[in-house]
């Protein structure tokens, strides 16, 4: 099955594109693809069904899925989503990694992860370029929404060839015939899959494709064992660093500080005394230690002794904070706004409140790696990657080779958060893999990893509103400084792209991802949100759930302000705010009956938050208090989801959990300070992580709902902090209003 491009019909001529600072792009629209065929291959006793499934003479049923698997379980969701449509027995089902092709693109990925980067090219352009570019993309709890159609027309239309195949054999009407449990069955009859495959992939389909309707012998919504559990639990499951290939060394990397620095001097000769050390690689940025084993690489870094020099400002949490305070001191651009603000704040006595979050790191348990060959100019390379098509051009040009030169093999991924769309790694070890002329296994250290994460950015608020009479907010004014995150990232993983670099070529001030988030769910009659950028001198990239980690914590922590100075209960105040908003009302209404919500009042230490986004709604009940050690303490965790459909509600709930845990992390913990161009954090015992004894009681509560699927990856992320600290300003009396929470802060 071939599917087309989603570009308009259009007059197929040279597009001249104007950019800001003179910058112009030819494009050929002439000759851009409208079809793109599947390039599945088969192994032996395999019939491919288009792009997306393969039955095997067995009866297995393969599912291609075109995203990374590190952890949140997309490994089972989506081929369950095909399984379901096609009639599959379960326990027959596998998956593989979708090779790459532009019938796999994610375009929704690609909108929050560069959201209003895009905007200012031409719609024909930009609706059709993560197509074109083969934009395969892993983020912004995509998965589910971006491929849910995909592969329930491709479970349906291997269902309505295989009834046809047995029908024909039948001598009936192929629609008097049904699938369940890896067999066609038609009365008493039953024929399995594997004995139709190849008979049936020469059929024909009709239009419209009919889908399965009723509930029996439905897969979907059931909460189904996940393909990747046994593998992982008995240790056959292979990542990055489990590749091992003819003639492989080992590499470890240490690389220089923040900012313009250079390689000066290494001792060499410290390196060749230790065992197992075989040789040493450098260039401006980095020097690798290449060794029979990983251990003896790593511990000739340190014998090498390094020395880089770094020209420009020094970087340090100082000069973070300051250029923060400089970008709210200094001009915005307004990124969203309704109703007449100015008159809803002339003459008014204003209720203001300034927050702060620092620097989060991702610290996933793998740390960055690649395996590479290169050999009769062809490049090979095995990593966890979220953007497998940008790792592949990003390697190609680091050895100046064609894309069409290089293989990826997509490898599971030991934790990510967002870390993985990056693709250093893979450019060093195509280096390395063609300096040395051999197979070659780069791993970062924990303290490389680190210092040379791309953080989710640090941001300041200032908070602005005018409260009338009744305690109802009137105005609301968002002043945001941050990173252009956004255009950071769009400019360092599509260097190539002529598209992406026109648009970053035109002038703008604001960044879209810097401030999603911030505009209030709430119904307010006058409302502005504006971003003022900050550059920090530090590299940021996507984090779990992105800005909304931070834009949730300035909204959710203001609005508890808010409802003390209008003396209303906090729960009533959200709640009487949010119009029709049902779902979300629901959601705080559930929150608050199963954590016995006593109003906030001083002394409960309980708190409440609730966001919206990627199509979920969720509330989150804290319950907290500060030791005897003045540290912050989660005693109890309540939680009210909707996330529309479930395809696996196991699953979603365990997105839930973790997306608690991991955001009570954030809260508590998990971030970075600076000094002179170095991450202070360079392990897990820098990070201040809650342990198995500080996890507190935590309740989710899924409410059950038909409207379409929402994200739920980093779903749970947003409101833990703003819950959190709204618990302790009720345990304690005062505020803390910086990120993590530290009481000395308030």
């Amino acid at each position: 099955m071939a599917v087309s491009d989603a570009l308009p019909k259009i007059d197929r001529r040279k597009l001249l594109i104007g950019g800001g600072a003179g910058v112009g792009l030819l494009v050929l629209w002439g000759v851009w693809p409208r079809h793109y065929a599947p390039n599945l291959t088969a192994a032996k006793g395999e019939t491919i069904f288009g792009a997306w499934l393969k039955i095997g003479i067995d009866g297995h049923v393969t599912v291609a899925v075109p995203q990374a698997e590190h952890g949140q379980g997309v490994y089972s969701t989506l081929p369950q989503i095909a399984a379901d449509e096609l009639g599959a027995d379960w326990r027959t089902v596998a998956v593989q990694p979708a090779p790459l092709n532009p019938l796999y693109a994610n375009p929704m990925a690609a909108d929050v992860l560069f959201e209003g980067v895009f905007d200012a090219l031409p719609a024909p352009l930009r609706s059709g370029h993560a197509s074109r570019t083969a934009l395969v993309l892993t983020g912004g709890s995509t998965s589910v929404r971006a491929f849910e159609d995909d592969l329930r027309q491709a479970g349906a239309a291997a269902r309505v060839l295989l009834c046809k195949a047995a029908a024909k054999r039948w001598k009936v009407d192929w629609r008097a015939c049904g699938t369940a449990g890896g067999f066609v069955v038609h009365g008493a009859d039953k024929l399995r899959f594997g004995d139709l495959a190849a008979e049936a992939v020469r059929g024909s389909l009709p239009n419209p494709l009919p889908l399965r309707a009723g509930d029996a012998n439905r897969l979907h919504g059931q909460s189904l064992p996940r393909l990747d559990t046994p593998s992982k639990v008995d240790g056959s499951a292979n990542f990055a660093g489990d590749v091992r290939l003819p003639d492989m060394v080992f590499a470890a990397i240490r690389q220089g500080p923040i900012g313009d620095s250079k390689l000066l001097s290494v001792d060499r000769a410290a390196a060749d005394r230790i065992r197992g050390v075989l040789s040493v690689a450098t260039n401006d940025r980095w020097v690798a230690a290449i060794g029979n084993n990983w251990w003896a690489a790593n511990q000739a870094l340190t014998a090498l002794h390094p020395r880089f020099e770094t020209k420009g400002a020094i970087i340090s949490s100082s000069s973070i904070d300051d250029a923060l305070t400089a970008a709210l001191d200094g001009p915005g651009e307004r990124m969203a706004a309704e109703g007449d603000l100015s008159a809803a704040f002339k003459g008014a006595r204003l209720v203001t409140a300034e927050y702060r979050v620092g620097l989060a790191v991702h610290a996933a348990i793998e740390t960055m790696t690649a395996t590479a060959r290169f050999a009769d100019g062809r490049l090979e390379l095995w990593l966890p990657t979220q953007a497998p098509g940008l790792a592949r051009a990003a390697a190609a040009a680091a050895i100046g080779i064609s894309e069409d030169q290089v293989i990826v093999h997509p490898m599971l991924i030991g934790g990510s958060f967002g870390a993985n769309l990056e693709h250093l790694v893979a450019e060093q070890a195509a280096i390395l893999a063609e300096k040395l002329k051999r197979p070659v296994q780069l791993v970062w250290s924990r303290d490389e990893d680190m210092m040379h994460d791309r953080y989710r950015a640090p941001a300041a608020a200032r908070m602005s509103a005018r409260l009338g009479p009744n305690g109802q907010i009137l105005g609301w004014l968002a002043k945001i400084a941050a990173p252009t995150t956004g255009r950071e990232l769009a400019g360092r993983l599509m260097a190539g792209d002529k598209a992406a670099r026109a648009a970053l070529a035109l002038p703008a001030m604001g960044d879209g991802y810097a401030v999603a988030g911030a505009k209030p769910f709430y119904r307010i009659p006058a409302y502005a949100i504006d971003h003022h950028p900050a550059d920090i001198g530090v590299p940021t990239g996507h984090w779990r759930s992105g800005a909304h980690s931070y834009t949730a914590f300035f909204t959710e922590c203001f609005l508890d302000e808010l409802a003390h100075v209008a003396g209303t209960e906090p729960l009533s105040f959200r709640i009487g705010m949010l119009g029709g908003d049902a779902r979300l009302a629901r959601c705080l209404s559930t929150a608050a009956a199963l954590g016995g919500w006593e109003g906030g009042i001083p002394g409960s230490g309980q708190g409440i938050a609730c966001h919206s986004f990627r199509g979920s709604h969720i509330a989150v009940l804290a319950e907290a208090h500060i030791d005897e050690g003045q540290r912050p303490v989660v005693d109890r965790i309540v939680a009210a989801v909707d996330c529309g459909r479930q395809v696996n509600p196991d699953v979603v709930r365990q997105q839930i959990e973790g997306g608690l845990i991991f955001g009570m992390a954030a809260a508590l913990g998990g971030a970075t300070t600076f000094t002179e161009n170095l991450a202070d954090a360079r392990g897990f015992g820098d990070l201040d992580l809650p342990r198995l004894s500080d996890t507190p009681d935590i309740t989710v509560e899924m409410i059950r709902s038909e409207a379409d699927p929402g994200g739920v990856g980093e779903l749970a992320v947003p409101a833990v902090a703003p819950a959190i600290a709204n618990a302790l300003q009720a345990s304690t009396g005062f505020r803390m209003r910086t990120l993590p929470l530290t009481p000395g802060d308030a």
